[in-house]
C-alpha cells in the first residue's frame, strides 16, 4: 500500500533520555514529588515531530535487550562501561521509573510501542524501516542508525543530535556530507573509526578521515581486508600494520554495529489515531501525573489533518 505521509519510527530510549536530561527534574513533578520530567519531555517531542513531520503512522521502538548477547560475544567491550556494578544497563535512579508512564501513556493514546526480546530499539527500528511501506523517517540521536538511510525505500534519519526542534534531515548526500561515505558503508566507517560510546575501541590510529578515505578506495571493509593481502594496493606501511593488526577486531566490529533487520516482530497497526484510543483513560493518568499540558499538545497534534 502505497503512502503520501511518512510513518515516524521513534527511537524512544534516545528521545527520553535526551528529555530527562534536557528537563530538571524540579521543573516537572507530580502533586507528591515524583520527577516526571522525562515523560513530559518526550510527549513534547512527540507532539512537535507530529505537528512538523506530519506524519499518518508512528510506531515507538524500545529497548527489550540493551546489550544483547550475541554482540557481547562477538565484541566483549561492547557497551561493557555502562553495565551497573549489580548489573544491567546504568540509568539515573528518577529516570526507571519513568518509562512504564511513557509506555502507559502511549497506550492509552492509542500509539504502539515495541521491543523484541534479545534486540536493541536500534534492530526494531532496521527491522521496521524495512517492512514498513515508506516513506519512512526514523528518529533518534544514535549516529548508527545513518546506516538505515536508503534513498531508494525512502528511508530518511531526522537525527536529533541538537534536538527535536533543529532536526537533522538526512537523506544520503547528507551522510556524504557528514562522514565522507553513502550511508550502506556507514556501519563499516564506524568499525574502523570506532565508538566509545558503545565500547567500540576502532582501528589504533584510524580515525574519521582515514577511514572515509579507505571506504572511498576500496569499497568497504571487505575490499580493505582484501586489499592488505596485496602487497601492490598502495597501503603506507604505518596503516598496513595498524589494519593487519585489527584483523581480529575488523572481523567482528562490523556485525556488531550493523542493525539487525529480521528481529520477530508481532502485527501491529501503526496508523496515527486521531483521538485517544481510551479517553478516559488518558484523562485520569495526565491528571495524575501533573501531564495535562503535554497530553493536550500531543491530542492537538493528533487531531490536526495531515493531508
Amino acid at each position: 500500500m502505497a503512502h503520501r505521509r511518512p510513518i515516524l519510527l521513534i527511537d524512544s530510549p534516545s528521545l527520553y533520555f535526551r528529555a530527562y536530561f534536557g528537563i530538571p527534574e524540579s521543573a516537572a513533578k507530580t502533586a507528591d514529588g515524583q520527577p516526571v520530567n522525562a515523560v513530559r519531555g518526550f510527549l513534547d517531542m512527540l507532539a512537535q515531530l507530529v505537528r512538523t513531520r506530519r506524519p499518518d503512522r508512528m510506531i515507538c521502538a524500545l529497548d527489550h535487550d540493551w546489550r544483547p548477547a550475541w554482540r557481547v560475544e562477538l565484541l566483549p567491550s561492547y557497551k561493557a562501561h555502562r553495565v551497573a556494578p549489580e548489573g544491567g544497563e546504568v540509568v539515573p535512579d528518577t529516570l526507571s521509573p519513568q518509562v512504564p508512564m511513557i509506555l502507559e501513556v502511549l497506550d492509552a493514546l492509542g500509539v504502539p510501542a515495541v521491543g523484541a526480546t534479545g534486540y536493541e530499539a536500534d534492530d526494531v527500528l532496521g527491522t521496521l524501516s524495512v517492512t514498513q511501506p515508506g516513506p519512512v523517517e526514523v528518529v533518534s540521536g544514535d549516529r548508527d542508525l545513518f546506516q538505515l538511510v536508503d534513498d531508494a525505500h525512502p528511508t530518511r534519519l531526522l537525527y536529533v543530535g541538537r534536538g527535536v526542534a533543529k532536526l537533522d534531515d538526512c537523506d544520503d548526500a547528507a551522510v556524504r556530507a557528514r562522514y565522507g561515505v553513502p550511508a550502506d558503508r556507514y556501519a563499516d566507517f564506524a568499525a574502523l573509526r570506532g565508538d566509545p560510546s558503545d565500547g567500540l575501541p576502532g582501528v589504533p590510529g584510524v580515525g574519521e578521515k582515514t577511514a572515509a578515505r579507505l571506504i572511498d578506495r576500496y569499497g568497504g571493509l571487505d575490499g580493505i581486508l582484501a586489499a592488505l593481502d596485496d602487497p601492490a594496493s598502495g597501503f603506507a606501511p604505518g596503516l598496513r600494520g595498524k589494519l593487519d593488526g585489527a584483523r581480529d577486531y575488523l572481523a567482528v566490529a562490523p556485525k556488531v554495529v550493523r542493525v539487525a533487520t529480521d528481529v520477530p516482530l508481532p502485527e501491529l497497526d501503526p496508523a496515527l489515531p486521531t483521538s485517544p484510543a481510551d479517553p478516559d483513560r488518558l484523562l485520569d493518568l495526565a491528571q495524575r501525573w501533573n501531564l495535562a499540558g503535554s497530553c493536550r499538545r500531543l491530542v492537538d497534534a493528533l487531531a490536526t489533518p495531515r493531508t
